[in-house]
């Protein structure tokens, strides 16, 4: 029992450089603290570890760890620290202190108001303060999280402003501003591609032998960084966050394109990709995420011959099982993919829905769809022609009867991923 036998501490002083604990007692100060105490109160330290590190996560620090050995092997039986949430934040590591009072192994930890042995009030007490917390770790992320998401909602990306913008605060709010000297060089970027059919690396050269950004970068500018520079709608006023997440918003920052010069840049860079000999080719390739997991929708083919000896070709979508090995998402065919998106895009249209983007190459080409569609009408003496054509149609005649181009050309108006479920289109994940 405790009363006969000695207690051996372990000091133990901790500090995580995260701004959640910036208000807590040094790790210098915490040894002091607790050594004056086991000067006042004779007790017997055997060893001291300290180690700056977070406590959110169990099992993630070394010398806690090796607390947790050393008590196991009785090189001492008693931990001193500061205060419990020194000890732990996390469930995880809680629950091994708890298990070595049980076993006897740890007899008791001393705090500098408090102390916590093998009775039932004194361990739910411990529990109750660790608990807590780690209550006040989650509740931080998510107010982190708030925060980040209002600010994203105000039209401020919370990441460093890109080349031709500037930070600023104001207001207590990081917003961004034009770079009065480095703007419109950017802008000159996006026109010669778009005007003059400059490539990346026409403009690398160019950049190169001017010298321009060479100052702001402090060295030559790669040609990833072109290209990132060239694809990233925050220059026309949009951003997504985080990056690849499908959050998008409006920024509040002043927009240094427009959308139209952005999307001719877009089909610019747009490089065809020849398939390989022998390589498939599916229509809807790269469009879809599974709604249920987050994992890519892929495609491949069946063949079936009937017995009369024909051939049929059978195409069919589902999920990779990367990210949920137990996912449920079930295959669906290609042509219920296709009657699927087109009911989405009937939806999307009559609900005035964000999910549409009718660039100026779709434009063009429903302008040249309803001229032939109202001649050949005329042409019957078929009265009442529409002087309107609606999107949703176009969509929906192209994506049966056009060229492969043409239906590539009318995917890119629609705005990705879109996921499936339960061979349903969805814009948004479950979850």
């Amino acid at each position: 029992m405790e009363s006969q036998q000695t207690l051996k501490y372990c000091l133990y002083a901790r500090k995580s450089s995260e701004s959640d604990e910036r208000q807590a007692m040094s790790i210098d100060s915490q040894i002091k603290e607790m050594s004056a105490l086991a000067v006042k109160e004779q007790l017997q330290i055997v060893d001291i570890k300290q180690e700056s590190h977070s406590a959110k996560i169990s099992g993630a620090r070394p010398l806690f760890m090796e607390m947790l050995s050393d008590l196991n092997n009785e090189k001492y039986n008693a931990i001193l620290t500061w205060a419990p949430d020194r000890l732990s934040r996390n469930a995880g590591d809680l629950g091994s202190l708890v298990d070595m009072i049980d076993q006897k192994k740890l007899l008791r930890i001393r705090t500098i108001s408090q102390s916590f042995s093998d009775n039932p009030a004194e361990k739910f007490l411990l529990m109750i303060l660790c608990s807590q917390a780690k209550l006040e770790n989650d509740n931080r992320g998510l107010n982190v999280k708030r925060g980040i998401r209002s600010k994203c909602e105000m039209g401020w990306r919370p990441c460093p402003a890109p080349l031709g913008y500037i930070n600023y605060s104001h207001a207590g709010t990081k917003k961004v501003m034009l770079d009065k000297e480095i703007a419109p060089k950017v802008k000159e970027l996006f026109e010669l591609v778009a005007e003059a059919g400059y490539s990346g690396r026409d403009l690398k050269r160019m950049i190169d032998r001017e010298g321009i950004f060479k100052k702001h970068a402090g060295r030559q500018v790669p040609l990833s960084m072109i290209y990132r520079i060239l694809k990233a709608s925050f220059y026309y006023g949009r951003f997504e966050y985080p990056e690849g997440s499908g959050n998008w918003y409006t920024g509040a920052h002043e927009p240094l394109i427009t959308k139209e010069l952005f999307d001719k840049v877009q089909k610019k860079l747009r490089v065809p990709i020849k398939p390989k000999w022998g390589q498939k080719y599916f229509l809807f390739k790269d469009l879809f995420k599974c709604a249920y997991c987050g994992a890519s929708i892929v495609a491949e083919e069946k063949f079936k011959i009937q017995d009369n000896g024909n051939k049929h070709r059978y195409v069919y979508y589902h999920c990779t099982k990367k990210l949920d090995s137990t996912c449920p998402e079930q295959y669906v065919t290609e042509s219920i993919i296709r009657d699927e998106l087109i009911n989405y895009v009937v939806f999307a249209e009559k609900k005035h829905l964000d999910t549409i983007n009718i660039t100026p190459e779709i434009k063009k080409r429903m302008e040249g769809f309803k001229k032939v569609k109202n001649q050949v009408l005329s042409e019957q003496k078929i009265e009442n022609v529409s002087k309107t054509l609606k999107y949703s149609d176009y969509f929906k005649y192209i994506i049966i009867n056009g060229t492969k181009e043409e239906k590539e050309i009318v995917l890119s108006g629609l705005k990705t991923p879109l996921f499936i479920h339960n061979k349903s289109i969805l814009s948004q994940p479950l979850n």
